[in-house]
């Protein structure tokens, strides 16, 4: 590890994360200028930030994220979003706790398979919409949604991206992460929607003059364009088998997004200006910003230390290693993303595992990496991509959430699924 280069990389990172924590600075500006010191002192070579897979920028995941706010962008010309706002607002009866649980379990159900940032683009218009409609805060309603989101993600190997990257690891299937990951996640996802009822209770203001008006109202007229919504199904339809089926076909998620958007926009004719307009650039940029700035943290060696140190301290001791991993991995990984942490960890990971007694020790590893660095997605605001998205889509419609008002909630969240999780893995594995 380069001593110095380490210091000034640790100093920049903390800095950067204490003007976005505080937001006295703008988050785009703060990591572009974080990004660009890291350039700038040769902490991070100046090739390594377009092309380096560790260190660089992850093209896969603005590509994906560009990808499926195209579809976004051109799925909200049919007037679907306002339907099922309407619907929601039906169903739940104008209930607002109700109406929560109903939009949380259609969150946690569908990122799984759609994976949780496709699932939170599709999800959080629909409940802008419904919000409005009944005069409730839009904010505790999106912030549960998107942490349902990141526990339901973990289910699978497609649902939470840090998946895909400890899947391709590992060697894990998707039955795999069926067999170990899912009994826990529904476990955690049924306590959450528990905890929702205390920890959003003061969102909770029935009107019955607005439920009234929703009542009356006929989703169906919502709809602009029957045949354009036809279409459009149709192709997100063949994006989610493609998603379900990207190793066997041999592509990468966002090839499917942007194969996906490129499909949608020929086939409904809409405006560019008007699916462009949905794409959250500031969050493509703030992404782009953040992986410069962990990359500065790689390839100095401050990453690779804290994985030696974990190394070195567990030695045989298993069970212990699964504690630091779940532990460590929801901590760092609530101040570094999960995406690019995960990815950088991997490789230690793999050490540890290459160490353990048999093969089932060295999957339960895997395993409490995985559910540390998925949990811990709840634990900031910017520490998961879902979690990004849903922040700069709410700012767009002008129901702004702050860090601390996200990570309020995050913390605690996380804190309680984390030590269960653990739990989890103690009785099943140890």
């Amino acid at each position: 590890m380069n001593g110095v280069g380490a210091v000034v990389a640790i100093v920049i990172f903390s800095v950067a994360f204490f003007l976005i924590a505080t937001e006295r600075v703008h988050r785009v500006a703060v990591v572009l200028g974080a990004a660009g010191l890291m350039v700038a002192l040769r902490l991070v070579p100046g090739d390594d930030i377009f092309y380096s897979e560790h260190a660089g920028i992850d093209w896969g995941v603005i590509f994906l994220l560009l990808g499926m706010m195209i579809v976004v962008g051109v799925i909200k010309q049919t007037g679907v979003f306002e339907f099922l706002g309407i619907w929601a607002g039906k169903k739940s009866q104008g209930k607002p706790y109700r109406l929560l649980v109903l939009l949380m379990v259609i969150t946690a159900v569908a990122s799984p398979f759609l994976d949780n940032v496709t699932t939170v683009m599709l999800v959080v218009p629909v409940t802008i919409s419904v919000c409005q409609k009944l005069d409730l805060p839009t904010a505790p309603y999106l912030i549960a949604e998107v942490l349902a989101s990141n526990i339901g993600g973990a289910a699978t190997l497609i649902g939470d991206p840090p998946n895909i990257i400890i899947g391709a690891r590992a060697g894990l299937s998707f039955n795999d992460f069926i067999v170990h990951m899912t009994p826990i996640v529904v476990v955690l996802f049924v306590l959450f929607v528990l905890m929702a009822r205390v920890m959003f209770r003061k969102a909770f203001v029935h009107k019955p003059e607005r439920v009234e008006a929703v009542m009356r109202l006929n989703g169906r007229d919502a709809i602009k364009n029957k045949g354009l919504l036809a279409r459009c199904l149709a192709v997100l339809t063949l994006m989610m088998v493609g998603f379900a089926l990207h190793h066997a076909l041999h592509l990468e998620p966002s090839v499917i997004a942007l194969l996906g958007a490129g499909l949608m926009v020929l086939v409904s004719g809409v405006k560019a200006s008007d699916y462009l307009a949905e794409v959250e650039w500031t969050t493509l940029v703030f992404f782009m910003g953040l992986f410069v700035m962990v990359g500065g943290l790689v390839e100095t060696g401050v990453i690779d230390r804290l994985g030696g140190w974990a190394v070195d301290a567990v030695g045989d001791n298993y069970f212990l290693a699964a504690t630091a991993l779940i532990f460590g991995s929801a901590v760092l990984g609530a101040f570094f993303d999960n995406i690019p942490y995960v990815a950088t960890m991997a490789p230690v990971v793999e050490e540890l595992v290459a160490q353990a007694p048999d093969k089932d020790t060295g999957q339960a590893l895997w395993w409490a990496f995985a559910l540390g660095a998925d949990l811990g997605g709840n634990g900031t605001a910017v520490a998961a991509s879902a979690n990004v998205v849903v922040l700069g889509i709410a700012a767009q419609h002008g129901q702004p959430i702050s860090f601390w008002q996200f990570t309020k909630y995050g913390i605690i969240t996380t804190l309680v699924t984390v030590v269960v999780a653990w739990g989890y893995v103690w009785l099943r594995y140890f």
